[in-house]
């Protein structure tokens, strides 16, 4: 190996390019038009074969930024492929390797500048209304302008930036950015970046029982855990302060390289991106020259290959094999190596869903139970045996008008014993087990998530950081400017924010565009209604007896999967549209704009999901009047009501079908394929779909395999999915116990999947900061509370399980279940059937029909108040308000009892945050008493001075100097505390 690919290998910046040999540096300038990896022996070029390095194989490419190539024979791709856009210490370095190369370099640059001089002559009367208006998508050379005119600023701002335009991908260039170690200091400086410090001291137990407890999880749990180092329990923290230029000292700065990992120097240079304009008046940075196609894409580069067989080990292949990786859905998520690689937000999106996930278990097992207890016991329910018993012959009225006939209450003895199993004492028992879960689920969170904050030195972070996110959006800043347009020239005032007169249009349209959308909703159930009426109706009328026979299950199951189909197009209807509501409000900041999506996407995507299910649980079966005097929908349909085994049975039906079909359609099947879809349109639009995978990923560079990649849109989507979930695990388990274990085996797959996708299918997402969920945890507390109302509800007036217990206690003659059935069964009547209602086969049964029954609590033909409501319906219906209040505020008050009973922040992290703040005073301490010992160890007072200035003074030059080395005594303070 040459001396030079030693250099490039190891990464050495404390030498810089001073070290390089002028045989390589000849390679760079002699062979620049062509690619520099042909000059180059495979050896050599491992890093940048891979494109994660510049040309000179020593600076990080921490940004890319693609764009569309004029497709002209001349001009722009006439020039060399690569374009070495490099600050005046590169070119110094490579003066230095030869003379006679930098005199060519020079006048190539002077060269460039009349270029731009030439160009801006001629486009100088575009720049203003062009950053005005947008109007010049198609207009390329005014795109090359802005182009060439922020990268000159991005270079203003001290990155180093590189061209290549000579790629697999036609019509595409890349502007690969590097940010010098200078720079890093500055933004993290400015990024009040919390970075470790020397200073470690060991993180102990409680106490010595606690520890050995601890010691023993650990050994037994081993196999669980995944084999990367993050798993192992740490007792040396190293102690962390905000960033200084003014402090380096205190900073492990051995290696420079890798002080600040990819996650933190893509994250730096992003917000120069965002902060830098043009020279133009109105230019907002990237994201406006993202919006109006100046560039088409901008990303930072995943770590290196995953699949490439002996590939050097890095970060992304590591998580690939221990976390992206179906064979280890049984181990936990590394989740410090997701927070290193993916920035804390994803990593918290990752913790409280492994997290999630573990609290379904014990869900899980109660909810099996539970329903294994209703098999049990099915068949001695008294209620379910006297319908199926074969003497059974109680004739029941028609279940529709003219098609339908009589029919016998025994033919219900399948779906009366189907409703036991999710209609039985233990549901109530289950729903409040469910609501005391939820609260647990929140506390453990809430616990969960401090420790994270303290382990990832996140600790007073929304202080630091709320100057940050007040940054206002491109999209904001550009009505701004149309206002300010707008105004009277002669005005001369500036407007600085929108008011709430200039949002009124918006608000007025997200209202009614909300309402509007919650109205479709309910028009589709609406019509599934129509269509369960006149299906039932149509099956009636057959001459099959096994249609007619089957024809509750027939369309209950066709009606559950027509709501299914309806759910899953509107949630993608509903998600755009929210997101061009939120625009049209343009909030200022980017928190502010996913706060109000967030809010919008729930309502709209909880109503298209719930909307069915609230229907079949609270509304059939209670608007239908009676035989006689039946309730009609356009004069023809007669309202539906439940069959004699309750609702809770078509309830149960419309929740799994709706919970099973989004999980395994559009959490699953979705999430796989319409990435994989738009990846490979992509290579198809470039011509490049012609190779294999794999062979693909040998051949591009990886910022070109990057640009394949599918954006990264946020963690809205996903963590939608899981509310949804979470609403279906909660609302309604009163009716589908199961409805825990589904969620489990869900989200067993969705995290390997949503890793995999993470991983593989998406371009590696800015990193970004945050210490909790956001909005996500006042939506899981609401979701939480309305899940204690909603099931008493379900249990009151969906389920028997009232009527039952009034029965027993009240009416019973022997205090049992016998006689229950006859009990909630009216008497009609036939010849009272309104005219042309009645049935056209009366003789169904094989004898005349007097009298039919219904299930309703009414007086009967031959009182005096004939079907009258009578006083049970009263009596049942006050203690069904009764069980409501009792059951809510028991529940409730049982959760904040939990609340109350489990702290917030667990008490060893308290203390342990404790210390670190002693820890750090005692190290500024000592830091100022090394420093007066300096002064007064001086020789004399302007002696004194002169040393006070010099040392400040060398704290705050260049930050990449080593002037922090003679300040040795302050360095030796980071001993370790054994």
């Amino acid at each position: 190996m040459t001396d030079e690919t030693k250099v490039r290998v190891n990464h050495s910046t404390a030498s810089g390019s001073e070290q390089q040999s002028p045989h390589f540096l000849q390679d760079v300038i002699f062979h620049g038009k062509f690619k520099l990896l042909k000059a180059l022996t495979p050896g050599e070029n491992t890093q940048c074969y891979h494109g994660l390095f510049f040309q000179d194989g020593q600076r990080h490419v921490d940004y890319i930024l693609t764009y569309s190539l004029k497709k002209t024979g001349g001009g722009r791709s006439s020039r060399q492929s690569m374009h070495l856009l490099t600050d005046n210490a590169v070119a110094r370095s490579i003066r230095r390797g030869t003379h006679s190369r930098a005199t060519h370099l020079q006048h190539h640059e002077v060269q460039k500048a009349r270029h731009s001089s030439h160009q801006q002559s001629v486009q100088a009367a575009d720049v203003e209304l062009g950053c005005l208006g947008e109007n010049f998508n198609g207009h390329e050379d005014h795109k090359a302008f802005r182009r060439e005119e922020f990268e000159a600023k991005l270079r203003d701002m001290g990155l180093e930036l590189e061209k290549d335009e000579d790629v697999k991908i036609p019509g595409l260039g890349f502007v690969k950015i590097h940010a010098p170690w200078n720079i890093l200091c500055r933004e993290a400086e400015l990024m009040k970046l919390k970075m470790p410090t020397k200073k470690v001291y060991e993180v102990k137990q409680s106490s010595v029982v606690m520890e050995k407890i601890s010691s023993l999880v650990s050994k037994v749990l081993e196999p669980l855990h995944p084999h990367v180092d993050e798993h192992q329990s740490k007792n040396i923290k190293h102690l962390s302060h905000t960033f200084s230029r003014e402090k380096q000292h205190l900073f492990d700065l051995s290696d420079k390289d890798y002080f600040f990992d990819s996650k933190t120097r893509s994250s730096i240079v992003f917000e120069i991106l965002k902060r830098t304009k043009c020279n133009a008046k109105y230019s907002m940075g990237i994201t406006s020259l993202l919006g109006s196609g100046v560039y088409t894409a901008a990303y930072p580069l995943h770590d290196g290959e995953i699949y490439e067989e002996g590939a050097e080990p890095n970060d992304r292949k590591l998580l690939y094999e221990e976390w992206a990786n179906y064979s280890v859905f049984y181990k936990y998520q590394p989740i410090g190596l997701i927070r290193k690689y993916f920035g804390e937000k994803i990593g918290l999106y990752f913790a409280w869903l492994g997290l999630y996930t573990q609290m379904l278990i014990p869900a899980s097992l109660v909810g099996v139970i539970v329903f294994l207890y209703g098999c049990a016991t099915v068949d001695d329910n008294i209620p379910s045996m006297e319908i199926c018993h074969p003497r059974n012959n109680i004739t029941m009225c028609p279940l529709c008008d003219r098609v339908c006939s009589y029919w016998k209450l025994s033919t219900a003895c399948g779906t009366a014993r189907a409703s036991h199993l999710f209609d039985n004492p233990a549901t109530v028992f289950f729903s409040i087990f469910m609501a005391l879960w939820a609260a647990m689920f929140m506390e453990h969170w809430k616990r969960r998530q401090m420790r994270l904050n303290y382990e990832w030195d996140l600790t007073g972070f929304e202080d630091e950081e709320e100057a940050l996110k007040d940054h206002p959006r491109a999209e904001y800043e550009f009505r701004v400017m149309q206002k300010s347009l707008r105004k009277d020239q002669k005005s001369q005032q500036k407007m600085e924010k929108l008011t709430f007169q200039d949002r009124l249009p918006a608000y007025m349209t997200n209202v009614v565009m909300m309402l509007l959308m919650i109205g479709v909703t309910f028009a589709i159930v609406f019509g599934v209604i129509l269509y369960r009426i006149s299906t039932k109706a149509a099956l009636h009328m057959s001459s099959s007896p096994i249609t007619r026979n089957h024809v509750q299950l027939t369309v209950k199951t066709t009606a559950a999967i027509i709501n299914l189909v309806v759910i899953l197009i509107l949630d993608e209807v509903y998600g755009a549209v929210a997101q061009w509501l939120t625009m049209l409000e343009a909030p200022k900041t980017d928190k502010s704009f996913e706060e109000r999506l967030i809010f919008k996407t729930f309502i709209l995507k909880f109503f298209n999901a719930f909307t069915p299910i609230i229907y079949i649980a609270f509304f059939r079966g209670r608007l239908v009047g009676r035989p006689g005097s039946y309730l009609y929908v356009f004069e023809s349909y007669r309202m539906e009501e439940c069959a004699h085994g309750g609702c809770l049975m078509e309830l149960c039906i419309q929740l799994s079908i709706t919970m099973l079909g989004k999980q395994l359609i559009q959490n699953n099947l979705f999430e796989i394929g319409i990435p994989k879809l738009k990846k490979l349109i992509r290579y198809i639009r470039t011509k490049q779909g012609s190779f294999q995978e794999e062979e693909r990923q040998k051949k591009l560079q990886r910022y070109e395999a990057d640009h394949f990649l599918e954006p990264f849109s946020g963690l809205t989507p996903e963590y939608m999915e899981m509310i949804i979930q979470f609403g279906f695990v909660t609302l309604f388990v009163a009716s589908f116990p199961l409805a825990p274990l589904f969620a489990l085996l869900n989200n067993i797959i969705e995290i390997r999947l949503d890793a995999k996708k993470f991983v593989t299918e998406l371009r590696r997402p800015v990193a970004a900061r945050a210490k909790d969920i956001g909005i996500w945890y006042n939506i899981l507390r609401g979701v939480a509370k309305v899940a204690v109302i909603i099931n008493a509800f379900v249990i009151s007036f969906t389920s028997d399980f009232i009527p039952r217990m009034v029965y027993q206690y009240m009416y019973s003659p022997d205090g049992s279940m016998h006689g229950f059935v006859n009990h909630t069964l009216s008497y009609f009547n036939v010849s009272h059937f309104q005219e042309g209602k009645e049935t056209m086969d009366p003789s169904h049964l094989g004898y005349s029909v007097e009298i039919c029954r219904y299930k309703d609590y009414r007086e009967p033909p031959w009182s005096s108040t004939p079907y009258e409501i009578s006083k049970e319906f009263w009596t049942v219906l006050a203690v069904r308000l009764a069980f409501v209040i009792v059951f809510q505020n028991v529940v409730m008050l049982m959760s904040d009892i939990v609340d109350w009973l489990i702290p917030d922040i667990p008490k060893d992290i308290s203390l342990q945050i404790h210390k670190e703040k002693i820890l750090l005073v005692d190290l500024f301490m000592k830091e100022e008493q090394d420093k007066s010992h300096i002064l007064v160890s001086s020789p004399s007072a302007g002696t004194k001075g002169s040393c006070s200035r010099r040392n400040n003074d060398s704290s705050t030059t260049h930050p990449g100097s080593r002037l922090h080395t003679t300040v040795p005594t302050v360095s030796s303070n980071g001993h370790q505390v054994k």
